[in-house]
């Protein structure tokens, strides 16, 4: 038997083709299995705001414990200003964004052109 951490990544083609709640079904049951999940390209804040509370929804205290979201975020230049967002500008998710559960996966680091993180194989 191979031990370790099992890395789902999915493309963005994939996803695109999926309702949010479809997506955030897909992630939090491959997290729950104890798998680490990469998007290619991220959620949009309001799938973000959508997985967080149907996380906390199924936390348990002798269960799951959550998630553990780490995301690169898009370009400055792509993203627009505050008052485009304030006025109703175009929104933009994140490049990439690495999700699974919190006891197994931490952020080391956060740099401008890279994410460092660490996953552990569940217990």
């Amino acid at each position: 038997m191979i031990h370790g951490v099992q890395i789902d990544m999915l493309s963005s083609d994939r996803l695109g083709r999926m309702t949010s709640m479809e997506k955030i079904r897909l992630i939090l049951d491959d997290v729950r299995q104890g798998y680490i999940v990469v998007l290619e390209k991220g959620l949009t804040p309001e799938e973000q705001g959508k997985l967080l509370e149907t996380t906390m929804m199924e936390i348990s205290p002798d269960g799951f414990s959550g998630i553990e979201i780490e995301t690169y975020p898009s370009s400055k230049n792509s993203e627009g200003g505050l008052l485009s967002k304030l006025f109703g500008g175009k929104t933009q998710s994140g490049r990439l964004m690495v999700i699974g559960p919190v006891e197994q996966l931490k952020l080391l680091a956060r740099e401008k052109d890279r994410l460092i993180a660490w996953a552990s194989a569940a217990q």
